[in-house]
């Protein structure tokens, strides 16, 4: 739901408001999780690690997909999203030191064109490169980096820890930046809006890196990885139920496709 919500989020409130107040308020829910669980303070090589992961899922892809959907649909986004899989699989041979086998590569591969195939013939893809689809792909790139890395990190932290130290990093840069976009255009807005928000920063950028962090550490970040390809489906779904963008029933036929290739990711044992 993470697009969809925040489509409908920049609808009516800035785009870099709502990128870096949901990392505030999450950094916020951080600090109390802390402090409630008394976590003893990462060390000093560990913050290093740490500000990767903030710049790839607490600046970079919350800010750039809001970019790029006060423009373009939750759908089309679905299509960029596509790639992110593979990015994480790369990032988790390039920073955890993974090495997936030929056969993975290969299920990743057909997970992937079974969800650009659907997308193209759904007519989701435009057929040219906008300034949000570059917004989107930056936004893929750096949110593998911090999948990666958070995933990893986590074998040490744990998912919670790894997300909420992220997010109390990078809340001296968060938090002026917040301020400043609110100043500039004061946050008005409807209830649709603030639920969008209310979303974006409770479940995308706080809970959700709970669960997900800790299946990454504990499946392989390559591997586990590859159930993101049922996000752009997924996205697409919500998109309708939330945003009354088309879906078609060839969507059935692409799902099946795609968990199929998920269900066989699974099966590949790693190397090791």
């Amino acid at each position: 739901m993470s697009l969809p919500a925040t489509r409908v989020a920049v609808h009516e409130l800035d785009p870099w408001f709502v990128a870096f107040g949901r990392a505030v308020g999450a950094a916020l829910l951080a600090w109390g999780y802390l402090r409630l669980t008394g976590a003893p303070r990462p060390a000093a090589t560990t913050w290093r690690r740490l500000s990767v992961v903030a710049l790839g899922v607490v600046v970079g892809f919350p800010l750039f997909t809001s970019l790029a959907l006060t423009s373009e649909t939750a759908a089309h986004g679905a299509v960029v999203v596509t790639v992110l899989p593979a990015l994480t699989a790369i990032f988790a041979v390039l920073r955890a030191g993974e090495r997936p086998r030929p056969a993975f590569w290969a299920a990743s591969a057909g997970g992937v064109l079974a969800v650009l195939t659907f997308l193209i013939t759904s007519g989701a893809v435009h057929g040219r490169l906008s300034a949000a689809d570059l917004y989107l792909l930056a936004a893929v790139v750096l949110c593998g980096l911090g999948y990666a890395e958070g995933g990893a990190l986590a074998r040490e932290l744990g998912g919670a820890r790894t997300i909420c130290w992220s997010l109390i990093l990078a809340l001296p840069a968060t938090l002026p930046i917040a301020l400043v976009a609110a100043f500039r255009h004061p946050p008005a807005a409807g209830g649709e809006a603030w639920a969008g928000f209310g979303y974006v920063t409770v479940v995308s950028m706080f809970l959700g890196f709970f669960a997900w962090y800790a299946g990454l550490a504990r499946g392989g970040i390559a591997q586990v990885g590859q159930i993101q390809l049922a996000q752009p489906l997924l996205t697409l779904i919500w998109s309708a139920l939330l945003l009354g963008e088309a879906v078609t029933p060839a969507s059935i036929v692409a799902a099946l496709a795609v968990l199929a290739c998920v269900a066989l990711l699974q099966r590949v044992k790693p190397r090791g």
